[in-house]
């Protein structure tokens, strides 16, 4: 049941690249909610921000926004090692929760973001635009309807176009912060099954000079899942014709996929060959889908549910990412742990 018709209060925590077009969307195009509130602890940049996008308030203090009454909702984009602490802080001050991306770098620090949404009663939605795509979505949705019976093959990559400055790329990141959106797109188009094992090879292909300080830009996972189905998700930090994000589900009844790199639906022909544009930025191919997505974190909000996207889908994508870490560093499968079993504290490095 709705209980107000104004918009949500909401409060930004982070205001770099991601944030900045979070901003936009909240003060520009998401009638059902309201940029209230910058914080970032980088002087002068949430107040740059904030006076660009007319938002009434900006802190340099994340504590300051988060004790802020007029502020109902939170959307963190912020690097992705402090997501979970403050999904911790977010609950304990009564906000409602949108966490970009991985929510946490280890299963406890997910166990205890969770238990802290849950505890606060606040809804928890992760950042996983492709579900909010709309060609991703009409395929998952043809999938779980049962018109293409079982999956039995299941195929997700992410090709970034450019690999601009291999040197600040923290280690495991095409694990952790790229392929992480594979595995949940995986699983949720594989719905109902659990993954039960993880096997990955990744290397410093595109860089090589860079392996030595833990660079690995190409990746490739293999995952079983406990319904039968195999599944392979890639990544490259480099694929030179543009951003490149597909998938597709072959099923005991037919063939979905989705997807496509197309800057629009056109494709000139002349003397030299067939051509036609690509899209080259994630904010581009994804534009519709990161507004849908926030439009549906209000509605959540607004209406006192729960997110299509939980915590808890964000916890068993990141234990597949955990897994393919470990399996790299082992050369074996490994089982990813589910959330009954004790994961440990471990930080990745």
């Amino acid at each position: 049941m709705i209980t107000s018709s104004l918009p949500v209060s909401v409060g930004l925590i982070g205001a770099g690249r991601m944030g900045a077009f979070h901003a936009e969307a909240l003060a520009r195009r998401i009638p059902e909610a309201r940029l209230a509130a910058i914080a970032d602890p980088a002087p002068g940049l949430a107040h740059r921000l904030a006076q660009e996008l007319d938002c009434p308030k900006a802190y340099t203090s994340i504590d300051e926004l988060l004790a802020d009454s007029d502020i109902e909702a939170v959307v963190i984009a912020t690097p992705a090692r402090t997501h979970a602490a403050l999904v911790v802080a977010a609950s304990k001050a009564n906000k409602a929760i949108y966490c970009e991306k991985p929510m946490a770098m280890t299963l406890e620090e997910a166990d205890e973001a969770i238990a802290a949404a849950e505890t606060a009663s606040v809804p928890l939605q992760v950042g996983f635009n492709r579900r909010f795509d709309r060609g991703f979505r009409a395929g998952q949705e043809k999938i779980a309807s049962g018109q293409l019976g079982t999956p039995q093959l299941l195929r997700s990559n992410t090709r970034d176009p450019k690999l601009a400055d291999p040197s600040r790329i923290p280690q495991w990141t095409i694990f952790m912060e790229t392929l992480i959106h594979d595995f949940d797109t995986l699983n949720w188009l594989n719905p109902g099954a659990q993954a039960i094992e993880v096997y990955a090879t990744a290397d410093a292909v595109i860089r090589p000079d860079f392996k030595a300080q833990g660079l690995l830009d190409t990746a490739v996972v293999l995952i079983r899942y406990d319904n039968g189905a195999v599944a392979t998700a890639d990544a490259s930090f480099q694929a030179v014709y543009g951003y490149d994000v597909r998938a597709e589900v072959f099923a005991s009844g037919g063939l979905v996929t989705m997807g496509d790199l197309l800057n629009a639906h056109s494709t000139t022909y002349t003397s030299d060959g067939a051509s036609a544009e690509t899209v080259r930025y994630d904010q581009h191919l994804f534009r519709d889908a990161y507004i849908d997505e926030l439009v549906h974190f209000a509605r959540c909000v607004r209406e006192r549910r729960a997110p299509d996207v939980t915590g808890s889908d964000a916890r068993a994508a990141l234990a597949i990412a955990l897994a393919a870490i470990k399996s790299v560093e082992t050369g074996a499968p490994v089982r990813p742990l589910t959330s009954a079993e004790n994961p440990g504290s471990t930080l990745l490095s």
